[in-house]
């Protein structure tokens, strides 16, 4: 590693201003936190700029979920203004005003390192920036942000938009570009990659030739990104309303195989291509979803994108003579320990994921007592919407999908007694029950419970 490494970054561009009557954003559309942030920074003697995503989204014509505000104070003189006020991160020092549940980020203007600079940087030898706190001015600051689009500053000064980077023109154009020169922005972060997807399926956009050209050649980089973070990328990639285009924007530049590797080559494989639609029929209807205002989950999102690899893992374990139930118990173990060297899938989501999917032999089975304990399920709904997308890749279970709507209408007319919910334990047993009985190769025989004598018996035994 290095320390105050130089960055990458061009020449300071001219900035040009937007007034109020050509902008056309309105304090109405703002967060009033936001407002009350910048006009006490004001008042302290300090420049405050809404910037990034809110202004990026105003001026597209959106609804921004979070403000984000720039200034040229130091987190420590923030802290000093705002009695709601907590300092946050080591990589990127911040300071969190918090009103409520909204929280305000306020972030110190930053500026490139030098020899004559004072400040923390340290930067990996593979080009990636590990921490950054050298402050600068806002023109310093807006050529170190990603994307053009995101270097907009709004201020309550003359309610103006001050563009450094050509963002203003970007954002009619509907263009997203990066700042810089791209494979040295990717390299610094490669996760700007997965934004760069993102924002342009967010917003519309159309990624700029020179930042997607190095994306494909530079996706294997994602490998090098902590777990966690992917995992945070995915769930705003995939539960903010526009997961299609989304997943479309990470096929067309190469980004699938970075992310979600065996999925990509299940699909590579799937010469019909009912797996994809699947998979595209489901991120529709998330999007559907977060249209509506629904609640959606990631465990079901994971079920969906994951499940093209979980067929394949599937198949590959039967093709070698593993008896279908430990088949399934096995490949959903599979399928999760690999994604989780890639994005990390907290437990609270991968149990709840491999239910939908182990369910979904279950709803062949109509018993009685299967009926009974499959409707009592927690899992049931989830696994059932699942069963119903399936069809979208093929009707073989069409009959299957007409019971069980009918199963949960009239239950008394399915057969259905009113039995408590079973145990895993106890579904796992009918499972290998049912296999037993249809004299699958490999299925362990239910065994008998012994009698125990009383004690007469062993007496007489003795």
């Amino acid at each position: 590693m290095t320390d105050n490494a130089t960055y990458s970054t061009p020449p300071l561009p001219e900035s040009r201003t937007i007034t109020r009557d050509q902008h056309g954003i309105s304090r109405k559309q703002m967060s009033p936190n936001a407002l009350r942030v910048l006009y006490r920074l004001r008042e302290g003697g300090f420049g405050g700029y809404l910037v990034g995503g809110a202004v990026r989204d105003l001026l597209a014509g959106g609804s921004p979920k979070d403000f984000d505000v720039a200034t040229d104070a130091t987190p420590e003189q923030v802290k000093s203004l705002f009695r709601n006020c907590r300092l946050i991160g080591r990589r990127f020092r911040l300071a969190h005003v918090v009103y409520g549940r909204e929280i305000i980020e306020v972030a110190t203007f930053r500026a490139n390192g030098g020899e004559d600079v004072e400040g923390d940087r340290q930067v990996h030898a593979d080009g990636r920036l590990l921490r950054d706190n050298i402050y600068g001015s806002i023109e310093e600051d807006a050529i170190r942000r990603d994307f053009t689009a995101n270097a907009l500053y709004y201020t309550v000064e003359d309610f103006s938009v001050r563009d450094y980077t050509g963002g203003y023109a970007d954002v009619e154009a509907k263009l997203l570009r990066l700042i810089g020169d791209p494979e040295a922005r990717y390299r610094e972060d490669p996760v700007r990659m997965l934004r760069a997807a993102r924002l342009a399926a967010k917003l519309g956009f159309t990624i700029e030739a020179a930042t997607a050209e190095p994306i494909p050649r530079l996706a294997p980089l994602l490998a090098e990104s902590a777990p966690a973070r992917l995992f945070e990328e995915t769930l705003k990639m995939f539960l903010s309303g526009h997961a299609v285009a989304s997943f479309e924007l990470l096929e067309a530049n190469g980004l699938l195989p970075a992310l979600f590797p065996e999925t990509a080559q299940a699909l590579a494989s799937n010469k019909s291509g009912a797996l994809r639609r699947m998979v595209i029929d489901g991120l529709g209807n998330t999007d559907r979803r977060v249209a509506a205002d629904e609640p959606v989950s990631p465990a079901f999102l994971y079920a969906v994108l994951l499940w093209p690899a979980y067929c394949r893992a599937l198949a590959l374990l039967q093709a070698q003579g593993v008896h279908a139930v430990e088949a399934q118990r096995r490949a959903a173990d599979r399928v999760t320990l690999h994604q989780v060297s890639r994005t990390a899938l907290p437990r609270r989501f991968s149990l709840p994921m491999q239910e939908i999917w182990l369910l979904q032999p279950r709803f062949s089975l109509r018993q009685r007592k299967r009926i009974t304990r499959l409707l009592a399920h927690p899992r049931f709904r989830a696994a059932f919407d699942f069963l119903e997308l399936r069809l979208s890749a093929s009707n073989a279970h069409a009959d299957d999908v007409a019971f069980w709507r009918e199963a949960q209408l009239h239950p008394a007319e399915a057969g259905v007694v009113g039995n408590g919910p079973a145990s895993d334990a106890e579904m796992l047993d009918d499972a290998l029950e049912q296999a037993s009985d249809e004299g699958e190769p490999g299925a362990p025989r239910k065994r008998r419970r012994r009698r125990r004598r009383n004690g007469a018996e062993n007496s007489e035994s003795a």
